[in-house]
């Protein structure tokens, strides 16, 4: 009786025995990359060396799997992990090894490709994606059409600070622009009804097959290429020869007023700016004379902030950056903090800080006080650190310098009696910008008194602390953050129960720092 390998037999003796009494027909191995397995090395040959020579298929297939040396090389080089590239998963890379050796091989073209000097698959996939980026920001159809993008943020002032204090946010207006679609371009016609699939096109494309996918792939590769001319890879050096910069990118000059108004309502340029709607130089400085004298008498600050806006739009289309700039600037700059605007603030503070840095006059150690009061604002660290790494030895002794690093010293120890006494000596307009913060820092205090100070604090000694102007105010802070239960009047001394309003105090510390307003941050 003729016994049989088990049917969990493995390796060439099974493989020999189960061949040998016809157990199976043989079946000659895959030729090419599967779609979720890809090989540093095809496999092996599993037929005995006498059944391949009795079977001449089989040792056409072997032969088909001898994969050239290049080609494995190439291989283990794709799959190495010094080449790994981050965003790209082993999937993608798989596939596109399959689909580069798959096209070489069907072109015949294995033993004259340079694989040692070929780019990765993964260094192909990150061209493409950089293709496709930039494809999309800069479509073919943007040159020479899109609206001009005039961004209105430039100027400054000087003028003596009022003290009031207020709160009030409003978002910066930011200039977009849009591109023209194809289809609105007349020599686009034909590429858009090209996209439009008719009923005897479609039957052609039925019935046409493979060649008629490719022309129509080889009529959308060349219509891409068409809109990359000018692409640069992020590999290359860049060269301002090597792209085109579209008509309504580039530097025009500036623009010369003729409008003699001296109140223009502020409008966000979608095109080039008209010279009969700009106002010259001489005709802004009366303006801003205008502004003030009616800043000072009817205090509108909607209006004001309107015309502020159409004065720096002016200065910014005629590229005049002079000391009168500045003053426009650093004037609208003032009244914001005054009313509470962070957003047009921010937008001041930041082209002050780029006129600062030109000698072009002004206050330029005061605006540097203010950044840091609003660093310690919105607890922006990172900032900070940079905005105390660009002041030099003689800015630091300047007053209102001085005052801002000591109440960021303050702060960063803890010593909130040191902070309300600063709090109390700001000078200029930073008291402003404390206002914003002062509230949660004396929450803090509050919070650390708590836990202090037991079993009960007197409503003065926290008064005198943090310096309130009054035991009424310092109460009515209480009362405005809920804390009502824990004052108790005790001998016509009015006490604070800290033993108990610890916890209560240290939420509400917690959520005050939570909710810190960047709208319009530099």
């Amino acid at each position: 009786m003729t016994s049989t390998a088990p049917y969990w037999g493995t390796g060439p003796m099974a493989s020999h025995q189960m061949q040998s009494t016809g157990a199976f027909t043989s079946v000659a191995t895959r030729r090419n990359f599967g779609q979720n397995h890809v090989s540093a090395t095809p496999p092996p040959s599993t037929l005995p060396a006498a059944q391949q020579a009795s079977n001449p298929s089989a040792a056409a297939a072997k032969a088909k799997r001898d994969w050239p040396e290049s080609v494995r090389l190439y291989v283990q080089r794709a799959f190495a992990s010094e080449n790994n590239i981050p965003g790209i998963n082993r999937e993608e890379l798989e596939t596109k090894l399959k689909q580069v050796i798959s096209d070489s091989a069907e072109s015949n073209t294995l033993l004259t490709v340079d694989w040692a000097n070929k780019p990765l698959p993964q260094h192909m996939i990150s061209d493409e994606r950089h293709q496709t980026i930039y494809f999309n920001q800069n479509p073919p159809w943007g040159n020479g059409v899109a609206p001009l993008n005039i961004h209105d943020t430039n100027t400054r002032s000087t003028d003596s600070p009022s003290k009031k204090r207020k709160s009030s946010d409003l978002e910066s207006s930011q200039n977009g622009h849009q591109k023209v679609p194809p289809w609105h371009l007349a020599n686009n016609r034909v590429v858009f009804e090209d996209r439009i699939t008719h009923p005897d096109k479609r039957q052609r494309t039925d019935f046409g097959g493979k060649s008629s996918s490719k022309s129509h792939q080889a009529k959308n590769k060349k219509r891409f290429e068409d809109g990359l001319a000018g692409y640069v890879s992020p590999k290359q050096p860049f060269t301002p020869s090597q792209r085109s910069t579209p008509p309504h990118e580039m530097d025009q000059g500036p623009v010369i007023g003729r409008c003699q108004d001296l109140e223009k309502k502020y409008f966000r340029l979608t095109s080039a700016p008209n010279p009969d709607t700009v106002r010259p130089l001489p005709v802004l400085e009366r303006t801003l004379d205008l502004l003030k004298r009616k800043w000072k008498k009817e205090n509108n600050y909607s209006y004001l902030c309107d015309q502020f806006k159409s004065l720096r739009q002016d200065l910014t289309v005629q590229h005049i950056k002079t000391e009168f700039t500045v003053d426009v600037y650093e004037i609208h700059a003032r009244i914001a903090l005054e009313r509470g605007d962070l957003g047009e603030y921010n937008q001041c503070q930041t082209q002050l800080r780029a006129l600062h840095s030109q000698h072009l006059g002004g206050h330029p150690e005061e605006f540097k006080a203010y950044r840091i009061l609003y660093f310690i604002h919105t607890c922006n660290r990172t900032d900070m650190n940079n905005a105390l790494a660009d002041l030099t030895p003689e800015e630091k002794k300047v007053p209102a310098i001085k005052h801002a690093l000591e109440t960021r010293s303050a702060l960063a120890l803890g010593n909130h009696h040191r902070f309300a006494q600063l709090y109390l000596s700001t000078p200029n307009m930073g008291a402003y910008l404390m206002d914003m913060f002062v509230g949660r820092e004396r929450l803090a205090a509050l919070s650390n008194m708590c836990l202090s100070y037991k079993p009960a604090i007197k409503l003065r000694f926290f008064t005198e602390e943090l310096g309130f102007e009054s035991d009424d105010e310092s109460a009515r802070f209480i009362c405005d953050h809920g804390g009502q239960a824990f004052l108790e009047d005790r001998e016509g001394e009015v006490m604070i129960l800290t033993s108990k309003a610890g916890r209560f105090f240290e939420a509400t510390r917690q959520a005050a720092f939570q909710k810190v307003d960047i709208k319009g941050q530099i």
